[in-house]
């Protein structure tokens, strides 16, 4: 009988003529799988000092400012591959070196180096490299041969670094910044400005620039990949077009994807979804609905709110729980 309410009410909704816009959506929380839920838990406080452990709808929660980590708690260890296109998330820090060295310190951190060129050489921070070129975050062969004949020298300043967590999740810090935040939830997508206009179609983010077509349609937003660069994780460069939007102060960014396979759905690995915050859980549904976008499920209860899970442009799961609960 619910679900068939339930699909009334999305067939009552979708046949009304006008409407008004709904407020945008509030990012609500970033959701991984986990052998040990409490462990990662201590390990999120002590690396990032700005996080508490709580709990949420009765299981243990990191608590991130104004937004939430939360687990599954699940019995082996969670996959990181096949590759997904929710890639990692991120915090900003104080001071980026700072950073770096406490997490030399601590045998529990594992840090990843950072390729400077495909002849090797590493960095755990970008800023201890070349500079990337003009507003990107990296330099192509030819872009790092120029600043060799400059003599360009790292900056040694704000840069960006990752770190391996529990359960192989990949997290970034990045700074210097006046106030430690978690700051982005980061994707791949075959086309990254695609992407951009799917989610500002559909759930209204923000764009983070004017970067790419303007206006951006389906027509234009398939934009050729430039050559890879460093600073990279792997040692043979990385593309790069970066795109993006915010959820309240959370940036939903886009690189685009590395390699030709398939990014693989997003539920069941350690990185398993990201959720919205909306204000009426039934009004998103029936314009969700009428726009096309696929449900991964029907309305389902969260702790004292109500939820539901969609899937984005990348296969990527996308929860959206009625506010109230933050």
């Amino acid at each position: 009988m619910r679900l068939a309410a339930f699909s009334i009410a999305v067939m009552l909704a979708s046949a009304t003529p006008a409407r008004v816009p709904l407020p945008a959506p509030g990012f609500h929380h970033v959701h991984l799988n986990s052998v040990d839920p409490e462990a990662a838990i201590d390990f999120y406080t002590r690396q990032f000092p700005s996080t508490v452990k709580s709990s949420f709808a009765g299981q243990p929660a990191l608590k991130a400012g104004n937004v939430w980590v939360l687990f599954n708690k699940v019995s082996a260890a969670p996959p990181t591959q096949p590759q997904t296109a929710l890639w990692h998330f991120g915090w900003r820090v104080l001071d980026v070196h700072k950073t770096l060295a406490l997490f030399e310190q601590r045998k529990e951190v594992h840090l990843v180096p950072m390729f400077t060129t495909d002849e090797g050489g590493t960095v755990f921070v970008s800023s201890d490299t070349w500079p990337g070129y003009g507003d990107t975050f990296g330099r192509t062969k030819a872009q790092i041969a120029d600043a060799k004949a400059q003599g360009m020298q790292p900056t040694h300043g704000a840069g960006f670094g990752f770190i391996e967590g529990p359960d192989g999740t990949l997290i970034e810090f990045n700074g210097n910044d006046t106030v430690e935040h978690l700051n982005h939830v980061h994707l791949f997508e075959l086309d990254p400005f695609c992407a951009r206009r799917w989610y500002q179609q559909h759930l209204s983010g923000t764009p983070t620039s004017t970067a790419g077509p303007t206006p951006l349609t389906a027509a234009n937003c398939k934009v050729p990949i430039p050559e890879r660069s460093w600073v990279s994780l792997e040692r043979e460069g990385m593309l790069r077009q970066l795109a993006g939007v915010t959820f309240g102060d959370i940036q939903v960014i886009w690189h685009v994807q590395q390699h030709e396979t398939p990014l693989a759905p997003s539920r069941g690995h350690v990185l398993d979804h990201f959720a919205l915050s909306v204000a009426d859980l039934d009004a998103w549904i029936a314009k969700l609905h009428r726009e096309g976008v696929r449900f991964l499920t029907k309305p389902y209860p969260l702790g004292d709110t109500r939820a539901v899970m969609i899937e984005g442009p990348s296969r990527e799961a996308i929860e959206l729980v009625e506010s109230g609960s933050r």
